[in-house]
């Protein structure tokens, strides 16, 4: 089976637990604000690659990922079910721990055979819930977020771990409601494990001008260090209220 692959990172460092081989999946149906990585949004670009082949690469760095494992990012790699699937039951038949990260939006609650397939190998969801209100995640990204808090729960359901990610971009997502919002609604995943409130930054400009693109944030401003550990304070607060409401 053949994949269509963007690139590979060898020793990534914040795409799960330990050193890790990252593999960025080509293709992606959102088109979300701040994306720093448009190159991967055309699903017709990207490498042919096997699972077989990927893995031979993993192998020549396995002495370095032993506390690692394989990450499956994009783009968005539950887009080819079916490659990622056979990726990570190889992975798996070697001992490797399996991540992916994903924003969910090729979920469908309805349909999810393959998906599930992908599943049955995976170790750990690193997620990306952009938003938490839908009609504000449709204008972010295009797309809104029913299906994305249905993935959500599913693997709840299924007990498969999860880190939640959250992108906190001054005047979009950093509006105190909506983060405690965001918290109360991770309060009844009992699957999650991690939650990483990450800054917004601007750094992907010169790539969306390279590609002739119009970068859709303009001149909004990084977001301040203190001003994510307060974010998250937000969100942690919101798990709190939460929980404490399930009692």
């Amino acid at each position: 089976m053949i994949g269509h692959i963007h690139s590979t990172e060898s020793f990534g460092t914040v795409d799960g637990p330990g050193v890790r081989f990252v593999v960025f999946f080509q293709g992606c149906p959102l088109r979300c604000k701040y994306c720093h990585n448009p190159d991967t949004w055309d699903f017709a670009g990207g490498t042919e690659r096997t699972a077989e082949d990927l893995m031979k690469e993993y192998d020549s760095y396995k002495e370095f990922l032993k506390t690692g494992g394989i990450t499956a990012t994009g783009g968005e790699p539950l887009a080819q079910p079916e490659f990622l699937a056979e990726l990570f039951a190889l992975a798996k038949s070697r001992g490797v721990h399996t991540c992916l990260d994903t924003s969910a939006g090729v979920y469908d609650p309805n349909s999810h055979e393959k998906i599930d397939e992908v599943l049955k190998y995976t170790d750990l969801v690193m997620l990306d819930i952009k938003h938490i209100d839908n009609d504000c995640h449709k204008e972010l990204t295009g797309k809104g977020n029913r299906n994305i808090l249905a993935f959500a729960e599913h693997i709840r359901d299924l007990g498969i771990p999860v880190w939640i990610r959250h992108v906190v971009v001054p005047g979009i997502t950093d509006q105190y409601e909506e983060l405690f919002a965001l918290g109360e609604y991770l309060s009844n995943l009992s699957n999650l494990k991690a939650l990483d409130v990450l800054p917004y930054h601007d750094m992907a400009k010169p790539k969306y001008e390279e590609l002739g693109l119009e970068y859709p944030l303009g001149n909004t401003p990084p977001l301040t260090k203190d001003e994510a550990i307060k974010a998250r304070e937000t969100i942690i607060a919101g798990i709190k209220s939460g929980l404490h409401k399930q009692k």
